[in-house]
């Protein structure tokens, strides 16, 4: 196998031995936050995210294709995290859709009244649900830069209307879809990052992953509260770890102590078993 693309998180393999049009999207345990990968692996991990995503990818496939072709025959180094899917040409945007206000959509919105060209009603506090789910899209950096928040003008002037109104459309139906489902297993969805791309008749297909505990925010709803942070069964919780550390944001990032890799763990895999109602196995056991 030839490795052609190393993410943050992702890394894409050419697998010619088994066909040539097909490419091997494997999951790592690799944890990251503002844009920097950190030192220390999640055990469970990448498994978590891929199951996960295959989940939800199944059931918003009558919303939009994706990218995934199956699971067979996969090495047995990545047994568990990783599918086999079509090559796309990805879109050089990050969709991103809001259902609460938190995280660095707050801060915009303390700062200028709107998120991402958005204007909001006055008075949203950390945590307060909003009116609709809205698109705030971003710009897509590269590993160890920092995204930036766009205007749907922006994504007009850099894609065309129609490509720009299919991806705000296609992001809001799929939260939509994913908070809806979820909110059965007591689940919130706060917010979700998807990303899209252009297959080989130029259809746009949903890739990467979907609605997991490293492109969302999941809140439990029974303890939801406005006005405060919530807890979150994802990354959010580093992210607060992080916070009280002497660093800046950038690379290198900071060992992870084992009882934070632990609580990750532990969050990731809880909020599996409550989206899916399925207990999490481990392909490493």
């Amino acid at each position: 196998m030839r490795l052609v693309h190393s993410g943050k998180v992702r890394e894409l393999y050419l697998d010619e031995s088994v066909d040539p049009a097909e490419l091997l999207l494997v999951a790592s345990d690799r944890l990251s936050i503002y844009d920097v990968v950190l030192p220390t692996p999640v055990p469970d991990k990448g498994a978590i995210l891929t199951a996960l995503s295959l989940y939800w990818f199944e059931r918003t496939a009558d919303l939009v294709g994706n990218h995934v072709l199956g699971t067979h025959d996969i090495p047995e180094e990545f047994a568990g995290r990783a599918v086999r899917c079509r090559p796309l040409e990805m879109l050089p945007v990050e969709c991103i859709a809001r259902g609460y206000l938190t995280g660095l959509g707050l801060k915009e919105y303390q700062r200028t009244g709107a998120v991402s060209g958005v204007t909001l009603p006055d008075g949203l506090v950390e945590g307060s649900k909003l009116p609709e789910p809205i698109f705030t899209p971003t710009t897509k950096a590269p590993v160890g830069e920092h995204d930036e928040f766009m205007t749907f003008d922006e994504v007009v002037a850099l894609l065309g209307a129609d490509t720009a109104t299919r991806l705000r459309d296609l992001t809001l139906e799929v939260y939509r879809r994913g908070a809806e489902s979820a909110a059965h297993g007591g689940i919130l969805v706060a917010d979700t990052k998807l990303e899209f791309g252009r297959d080989t008749d130029g259809e746009i297909v949903l890739g990467d992953e979907v609605l997991t505990p490293d492109s969302s925010r999941f809140w439990p709803a029974d303890s939801y509260e406005p006005g405060r942070v919530q807890y979150s069964f994802d990354k959010q919780y580093v992210r607060d770890w992080s916070s009280s550390l002497d660093w800046d944001r950038t690379a290198p990032g900071p060992e992870v102590p084992d009882e934070v890799v632990t609580a990750v763990r532990d969050r990731y895999t809880e909020v599996y078993e409550r989206i899916t109602g399925t207990p999490w196995v481990s392909p490493s056991v």
